[in-house]
């Protein structure tokens, strides 16, 4: 399976967004398999990437008069296959939109279009000292244009 085309912010023409990641030996646990955890700091990545290349900072909310940030507050991993040494990952990173409060991310992990793990993602702004607040309206509004559906057909 190729890539679809992407964008010059990475995003395909359904508003999924994808990264690549190298597995280096660090990702590796004793088999020579990519450790599990490390599946979440992969699917990490492509979630900061995707707000970055929408056009959300996590720098701007940070130095914003109220600071907010974002904090996870549901994580459902499906494991599917093992990724080794010198794979070459693709990160697809679907923003779902918001439920209440809730922002929801729909992530895979592929090589050569095979599944290797997907993730359910939950997250939510909180001020910075760690409480829960109201998300940013400037930050939902550029997100809006974002928001990956379902292909019908």
């Amino acid at each position: 399976m190729s890539l679809p085309d992407r964008n010059d912010r990475n995003f395909d023409a359904e508003n999924q967004h994808w990264i690549g990641v190298r597995v280096y030996y660090e990702d590796t646990d004793f088999t020579g398999m990519v450790y599990h955890a490390n599946y979440l700091r992969f699917f990490e990545r492509g979630r900061s990437d995707c707000l970055r290349d929408a056009g959300v900072s996590h720098q701007d909310l940070l130095n914003r008069e109220d600071p907010a940030a974002f904090t996870l507050t549901r994580v459902a991993v499906d494991y599917k296959r093992a990724a080794k040494v010198d794979d070459l990952l693709q990160i697809r990173t679907r923003y779902l939109g918001l439920d209440g409060p809730r922002f929801i991310f729909q992530q895979a992990c592929l090589r050569d279009g095979e599944l290797i793990a997907q993730a359910d993602i939950t997250a939510v702004m909180i001020h910075a000292d760690g409480r829960p607040r109201r998300p940013v309206r400037e930050m939902m509004d550029t997100l809006a244009g974002y928001i990956w559906t379902e292909p019908t057909g």
